[in-house]
């Protein structure tokens, strides 16, 4: 079987997440960061004891007791209303992708939690499609940011996944706890952000998959960064935009990507680069492409 094929082996199970307090947490930040005078309320300034609004002003806008709230607040989301959730929502000022996580940490699914205890296969379909996608670097994550699958050219541009132990192939990891990954991206500090804020969006969903307890424990120990930004409790869903890379063969080079779901399994994803045609750093891919295995290998000696 391709090797690409196989998904990376689950980490060591470990207890899952705490759903009550992740929803907890949650609120709580949510609310700490928002002022009375984003909400059109009075602030009383240097009388504030607590940073953002307080509970009861929060309740006032939500239009809910100041008990039911802090219940909710609490991690007792048990039978809560998607009225109440979508309210509670506007008055926080949540994103698209911040409603979504919320709905999902008050009211979870549970019949996903066999499905998740497996490892991720990726379709040798979807691998004979990377393939053919000369000229355009592409992945398949999943997961987890597992990744699952990749073509040649992804290999020069990001990392000789081939190169890794299964286990290794995740972007979490190499982000936080490859050096060389690291100084790939110009810059790193948004590229690490958004890494955390989708594991958050992947914990709201499955808080009870084991390997991703594993996961986040691993970094949060290795990683001082990471635990700083997992404990934001940050979301966000974004599945476009553009990277600016230091290569070390071709320097400086900037490409746009685009995240496309699949259907029949949202949690895979492809996820393709792309060039200006004409500018710089389409020549530079054309120059990876065209050394094809030895531009993998030239960037695995120099660390990469």
């Amino acid at each position: 079987m391709d090797e690409r094929l196989s998904a990376p082996h689950p980490a060591t199970a470990e207890p899952p997440l705490d759903r009550r307090a992740e929803l907890s947490e949650f609120l709580r930040t949510r609310r700490a960061r928002l002022k009375p005078a984003d909400v059109g309320l009075p602030d009383h300034g240097r009388h504030r004891r607590v940073p953002g609004l307080r509970r009861e002003e929060l309740s006032q806008l939500a239009g809910v007791s100041v008990a039911y709230y802090t219940r909710l607040e609490q991690g007792n989301g048990r039978n809560v209303s998607a009225e109440v959730l979508d309210a509670i929502a506007r008055a926080l000022r949540l994103s698209e992708a911040e409603h979504s996580h919320l709905n999902h940490l008050a009211k979870p699914k549970h019949h996903k939690k066999k499905k998740n205890a497996r490892p991720q296969r990726m379709r040798p379909e979807l691998q004979r499609l990377l393939d053919a996608m000369t000229g355009v670097p592409a992945y398949v994550v999943g997961h987890r940011t597992d990744i699952l699958g990749w073509n040649p050219l992804a290999a020069a541009v990001f990392c000789d996944f081939a190169a890794l132990e299964p286990q290794e192939r995740n972007f979490s990891r190499l982000i936080f706890l490859h050096p060389p990954t690291r100084a790939l991206y110009r810059d790193w500090d948004v590229k690490a952000a958004e890494t955390v804020s989708g594991l958050r969006m992947y914990a709201g969903c499955y808080a009870d998959d084991p390997a991703l307890s594993a996961l986040v424990g691993e970094l949060s120990v290795k990683s001082e960064e990471f635990r700083t930004l997992w404990a934001s409790h940050d979301v966000r869903d974004k599945g476009y935009g553009s990277k600016t890379l230091t290569h070390p063969l071709v320097g400086e080079i900037t490409l746009s990507y685009e995240t496309l779901k699949f259907p029949n399994d949202p949690d895979q994803s492809l996820v393709a680069f792309h060039a200006e045609p004409g500018s710089p750093s389409a020549e530079a891919l054309r120059l990876l492409g065209s050394w094809g295995v030895d531009a993998t290998t030239a960037g695995t000696s120099s660390g990469l």
